[in-house]
């Protein structure tokens, strides 16, 4: 009897597993249906749609209005829902009952004033901000020698300032932070630049905004300090950096998230894939070095994948 030659059965059993492995490959893969919500149509929102439906072109991603849609819990629940504004937010919280839903973009201060403290089990919030830990040491790459870290904040952003300073901690900073709830009012901000060898900025629109801008900035500046943050918006207008995600970076959040079983979304996710943007003319009359923003950026990273 010859060892070499496979029997009958084996030919069989070859033959069949060849068969199956063919029928499964040709299996469809069972779409899934995405639903992408706001509170109004736009060119913008749409061309997010689409970027989307092409990165995953065996679903059913689509884009609707909020006067167009149902209670939430009347949605199918194998809908994938994404939260594109705060009214569509408003309208998911109208019902605990209701498909998965991630809410793409929003900030930890709008996530406290809705929310408060504690966070619906149905959904996943991505936040809009940088995480605190990434700026500080943005902070320390671009100004090494800095080592008391000024922070204005309000009765809003105020409960970040506990997690601020257990971000400095391990990294030799000191968080100097003064109360700013009246803005008309300067001293804060001067007893901050007294007192500090930098400023962090907080996405704190209360305290950040167009019109706290000129005084901020050229109250730091003629102190020859730098102001970090609180977002890529600031830094246009004259902050010296911060970090950032910008729509492609979202949308490969987005796809990688699609990709798994809404069980596995996490509760609240800071976006992995980021940037930096810094003001070359900010840069120049601090006395800094030209900043080589992909450079930084991969720094950064690569201590975050390597705490």
């Amino acid at each position: 009897m010859s060892s070499g030659s496979p029997s009958p059965l084996g030919h069989l059993l070859a033959g069949l597993c060849l068969a199956l492995s063919g029928l499964l490959c040709s299996l469809p893969v069972r779409a899934a249906d995405i639903l992408l919500i706001a509170a109004e149509d736009s060119q913008a929102l749409q061309s997010f749609t689409q970027a989307l439906r092409e990165l995953r072109p065996a679903d059913n991603v689509r884009f609707q209005p909020l006067p167009h849609l149902a209670a939430p819990d009347k949605l199918p629940a194998s809908t994938r829902l994404i939260l594109l504004d705060l009214p569509s937010l408003d309208w998911r919280l109208q019902e605990a009952q209701g498909p998965a839903t991630l809410v793409l973009r929003i900030s930890r201060l709008q996530a406290r004033q809705r929310l408060g403290a504690t966070l619906p089990p149905h959904l996943s919030l991505l936040w809009s901000d940088p995480p605190l830990a990434r700026q500080l040491r943005l902070t320390g790459i671009l100004l090494p020698q800095a080592r008391r870290i000024g922070v204005l904040y309000d009765s809003h952003s105020a409960f970040l300032l506990k997690e601020l300073r257990q971000a400095a901690l391990p990294l030799g900073l000191e968080i100097v932070a003064e109360r700013w709830n009246d803005t008309r009012d300067s001293r804060p901000l001067q007893s901050l630049l007294n007192n500090s060898d930098a400023l962090l900025g907080l996405d704190d629109p209360d305290v950040f905004n167009p019109k706290t801008a000129k005084n901020l900035l050229l109250s730091s500046y003629a102190r020859q300090l730098a102001l970090i943050g609180p977002n890529a918006g600031f830094v246009k207008a004259g902050s010296l950096a911060s970090t950032y995600s910008d729509q492609s970076d979202w949308l490969a959040i987005l796809d990688t998230l699609l990709d798994q079983p809404p069980a596995n979304w996490p509760r609240t996710h800071y976006p992995q894939r980021f940037q930096v943007l810094s003001n070359p003319q900010v840069a120049r009359s601090l006395g800094i070095e030209q900043i080589d923003e992909a450079s930084v950026a991969t720094q950064l990273a690569a201590g975050e994948r390597h705490p």
